[in-house]
């Protein structure tokens, strides 16, 4: 069945073509109504019962959702067309921007994965005695509460909640699986007329499904405000702990938590060999979720807050954001020039924004000028999983320009990095907009009005984030072949001196991409530029420091095949003649050891360092007075040796 677009036009205020909005989209129309959402709901329903229906309004959402489950059919689709495009100051033509906007609502959103959380209600209330009572008798109906003082107190002579004093050492987890370490601990015993504490101990263990802190100084946990169950407010302000408390007094039952990210940590190329390398996910993730585990590193689901940092960082791609995947964000970029352009509109700018931004773009609409009519939204769950892959992309199918709108929860240096690294490679053509005034952005942006398309033809890239990168720089700059890049980038080469290299190659061992290579038959170091990370194992391994790097986007074929880095003459075995390792070295072990050295002191000796490894041993065991040597071996008897003796008897 053939999706069909409900349309509203909100009261009147706003413009909606339905026959040509029909033709651009190639969907049915619904007519054209004013008040779908009250007076008349009966079509809305109606609409509804069809099935595949896409309500062109998101502010009623809920009301159309709670129609279509009393009618007992699934709930429709919304594209906001209002906010976004009917809404506007702007006299150009809207419509391949509601056209765009339709398409990408009608694509398949891929399925979330998530992870079930259990919280059987197990508070731990910390905070000074008048303000964790208080808490405590709110919550005690519940919850499972237990005060932790920081020193011993008179306590209220309830046995509704439990009262513990000591330090808190140590607390890690989240909603539904906190354990905590507790000092000084110290219990009450509640038999008799007069309770009584217990003597101190140090190393409590316990465990608690919330922690609602009510202290007032440093949290607990970094991040705070991104750890599930870790409620924290100011003890000074009362409105702040009654919302606190209302918060922990909703946390019981099971929970889907979204997982945010997907691993591969044979990518990873955080370790080799104990020698450390990529450190760019560990650097900048804010809740602490992810942590070493030899080679690569481990994210705890629980903890992630999925701020998408550490997928839009990761050179390797042994970190991908998964909800939703990298690729269905690149099928929604694509999809919306897309058909933009094939509904007449040319040169779109692309606005990426979070959840902060969309209330942005509705106040804009609402109470100023709105969006300019080229200007299309792009929603994503974290910004800072919009990265210069997907910028890059962005132009390079057909936008002229984008621009982030940042957000209060958004990392801004994981920001800044990815602007840099898109700028270097594209130009100025990206920006970063901090505004928190709706106005101004609707200034800001109309302001721009008129920008030019970047490409001629628009090129639509798939695969990974760095095959990505290449091939839109590549339609963005067709004639380029070398781009510098600010340090800190993912891209780039390697450079061997010379003079201090002695292809020991101990830096193709570690190299977890694969980029330094090595020669079988010759002594040669070999490096393939597309496949390094820049991750640093292979200079930090260097025992002559000969390897430095240089950060740059190679757009030239030299990029996809291996190179000769630095080689040498070969030295053939003074015994057999086969080629086994560099002159240079051997020359320089001889001049050293031999005649020198009491273990290469006679001629013969000295001539093992120029063997290779099969004349060595072989030169070895047959020398004179040789370790390897023993006793003669006896003579095999055979037959004739049983049956001589036996004649002779």
């Amino acid at each position: 069945m053939s999706k069909q677009l409900i349309l509203c036009d909100c009261a009147g205020t706003q413009s909606i073509d339905s026959e040509a909005l029909s033709r651009s989209t190639g969907l049915p129309c619904s007519k054209l109504h004013s008040a779908l959402c009250t007076d008349q709901i009966e079509q809305a329903a109606q609409a509804i019962s069809q099935g595949d229906a896409i309500i062109c309004c998101a502010q009623e959402h809920r009301i159309f959702e709670a129609l279509a489950q009393e009618i007992d059919q699934p709930a429709p689709a919304f594209v906001d067309l209002r906010d976004r495009a009917g809404w506007t100051a702007d006299t150009a033509s809207t419509l391949p921007k509601m056209t765009a906007l339709i398409a990408e609502a009608t694509l398949t959103p891929p399925l979330s994965k998530t992870i079930d959380l259990h919280s059987e209600g197990l508070c731990l209330i910390l905070g000074a005695p008048e303000v964790a009572y208080a808490a405590a008798e709110r919550l005690q109906e519940s919850l499972a509460v237990t005060v932790l003082l920081e020193t011993p107190s008179d306590p209220p002579h309830s046995r509704a909640y439990d009262v513990i004093s000591g330090q808190l050492r140590h607390a890690r987890g989240a909603l539904g699986q906190f354990s905590v370490t507790i000092d000084r601990l110290q219990q009450l015993d509640v038999t008799g007329r007069s309770w009584t504490w217990d003597e101190a101990r140090d190393g409590g263990q316990s465990v608690c499904d919330i922690i609602l802190d009510l202290r007032g100084g440093q949290p607990l946990f970094p991040a705070p405000e991104k750890r599930d169950g870790y409620l924290r407010a100011d003890p000074k302000s009362a409105p702040a702990v009654a919302e606190a408390t209302l918060s922990a007094s909703q946390l019981v039952g099971t929970f889907e938590k979204p997982l945010y990210v997907r691993s591969e940590p044979l990518l990873c190329a955080h370790s080799r060999a104990e020698q450390t390398g990529c450190t760019r996910c560990l650097d900048v993730c804010p809740t602490g979720a992810i942590s070493p585990a030899g080679d690569h590193v481990s994210i705890d689901p629980m903890i992630c807050a999925g701020c998408g940092s550490c997928a839009v960082l990761c050179p390797s791609g042994a970190i991908t954001y998964d909800a939703p995947p990298t690729d269905a964000l690149m099928r929604r970029i694509q999809t919306l020039a897309k058909a933009y352009a094939e509904a007449g509109g040319s040169a779109p700018r692309l606005l990426v924004v979070d959840q902060h931004g969309d209330q942005m773009v509705e106040l804009a609409a609402r109470h100023g000028r709105g969006l300019p009519a080229d200007v299309i939204p792009l929603s994503v769950e974290a910004l800072n999983s919009f990265g210069h892959a997907e910028a890059l992309a962005a132009l390079a199918a057909g936008f002229a320009e984008v621009s982030v709108l940042l957000s209060p929860r958004a990392e801004r240096d994981v920001q800044d990095h990815e602007l840099a690294l898109a700028t270097a490679i594209a130009g100025p053509y990206l920006h970063l907009l901090e505004l928190n005034d709706p106005d101004q952005l609707s200034d800001r942006l109309f302001d721009r009005i008129g920008a030019q398309a970047r490409v001629e033809t628009p090129q639509r890239p798939m695969g990974t984030r760095r095959q990505i990168t290449r091939q839109a720089a590549k339609a963005l700059l067709p004639e380029a072949e070398t781009l510098p890049l600010p340090e800190g980038a993912p891209y780039g080469a390697v450079l061997v001196a010379a003079d201090k290299c002695t292809l020991c190659l101990s830096c193709v061992s570690l190299c977890p991409s694969g980029a330094l290579g090595d020669n079988p038959d010759l002594p040669q170091l070999r490096f393939q530029e597309d496949a390094c990370l820049q991750c640093g194992l292979c200079a930090n391994v260097c025992p002559e420091d000969a390897i430095r790097y240089e950060p740059r986007l190679n757009l030239t074929s030299d990029a996809l095949s291996q190179v000769v880095l630095h080689e040498e003459e070969p030295f053939a075995c003074v015994e057999c003649g086969s080629l086994f390792g560099v002159k240079s070295t051997i020359d320089k072990i001889t001049e050293k050891l031999a005649g020198k050295h009491s273990m290469f002191a006679n001629p013969d000796a000295a001539r093992m360092i120029q063997m290779c490894d099969n004349c060595r041993v072989n030169a070895q065991f047959h020398q004179k007075n040789s370790p390897f040597a023993g006793a003669e071996r006896p003579r095999v008897r055979t037959t004739e040796d049983y049956l001589s003796k036996r004649k002779d008897h």
